[in-house]
C-alpha cells in the first residue's frame, strides 16, 4: 500500500493527466506495431505493460510529439513506478527525464514533482521496496534534473538508514575515484553531480553508517570530504586493520 502522501500524489497525476493523448502520433514504425502506436492517440485505454515499458524509456526521436506522448503515458507510468511493475528501473533513462515538463502548466509540473518526491519518501520509509533504493534515487534525480531535494529528504530512520548502507556500498567505489556511480547523467553534468553527492555523503552518512554497524564503510565515506590526493594519502589505505 502506498503512503497517504504517495496515494495523494498519484491521485493528482490521475486528475491532471487522465484523458491526454497525442492525436496525430505516428510513432516509430521500426520499434512499434501500428496497434501499439494507436494507444498514444487514444485516451483512457490501458496500455499493455510491455508496451508501456518500451514507451516509458524511449527518447524524443521515437515520437512525433514526445511531450504529448509522455502526458498520455503519465498516469499508468506513475502507478507502475509506485507499485514496482515497470521494468527498466536502474538500467534505462526514463522519457520523462528527456522532456521539458517544468515548462508545462504550473499544475502539471507541480504534480510531477510532487509524485517524484512522494515516491522517493515512500521508498525511504519502506524496508523492502519493489526497486533498490539506489535505482529509485537515480531515476528520481534524472526526472527532477537535480538530486538536492532527494538528499534533503533522506532523514535518519530504520529503513532510510538501511537504504543508505546499500546505496553507499554501491556508490562508494566510484565516488572515491571522483567518478560517477550513475549511468545516465549527461557527461557535462556529471562532475557537479558527483561533487554534490560526495559532499553530502561525507557530511551526513558516516555517523549513520557506524550506528548501522558499518564502521569501515563509514570511514571510507568520511574520506570523500578530502581532496583527491589527500584522500589517497590517508593512513586508512595502508593500515593492516582497515577501519581501525
Amino acid at each position: 500500500m502506498p503512503s497517504p502522501a504517495l496515494a495523494a500524489a498519484l491521485a493528482d497525476i490521475d486528475t491532471l493527466f487522465n484523458g491526454f493523448a497525442s492525436p496525430h502520433e505516428t510513432g516509430c514504425p521500426l520499434c512499434h506495431l501500428p496497434e501499439e502506436t494507436a494507444h498514444l492517440r487514444t485516451p483512457y485505454t490501458r496500455i499493455p505493460p510491455d508496451v508501456l515499458r518500451r514507451y516509458a524509456f524511449e527518447g524524443p526521436g521515437h515520437f512525433d510529439d514526445h511531450a504529448a506522448s509522455m502526458r498520455r503515458l503519465l498516469p499508468q507510468t506513475a502507478h507502475a513506478l509506485a507499485d514496482g511493475t515497470l521494468d527498466g528501473i536502474g538500467w534505462g533513462c526514463p522519457g520523462l527525464a528527456r522532456v521539458a515538463w517544468r515548462t508545462w502548466p504550473a499544475g502539471q509540473a507541480a504534480a510531477i514533482e510532487g509524485f517524484v518526491l512522494a515516491w522517493w519518501q515512500d521508498v525511504l520509509a519502506t524496508a523492502a521496496p519493489p526497486y533498490p533504493a539506489a535505482d529509485v534515487f537515480e531515476t528520481c534525480a534524472m526526472i527532477l534534473g537535480v538530486q538536492t531535494p532527494l538528499l534533503d529528504r533522506w532523514l535518519p530512520g530504520p529503513a532510510a538508514d538501511a537504504h543508505l548502507v546499500s546505496c553507499v556500498a554501491r556508490w562508494e567505489h566510484q565516488l572515491v575515484f571522483d567518478e560517477s556511480p550513475f549511468s545516465w547523467w549527461a557527461p557535462d553534468d556529471e562532475p557537479a553531480v558527483v561533487a554534490a553527492l560526495r559532499a553530502w555523503l561525507a557530511e551526513n552518512a558516516p555517523a549513520r553508517l557506524r550506528v548501522a554497524g558499518e564502521p569501515d564503510l563509514a570511514l571510507r565515506t568520511g574520506l570523500l570530504a578530502l581532496p583527491h590526493d589527500d584522500r589517497w594519502a590517508h593512513p586508512y589505505w595502508y593500515s593492516s586493520s582497515p577501519g581501525d
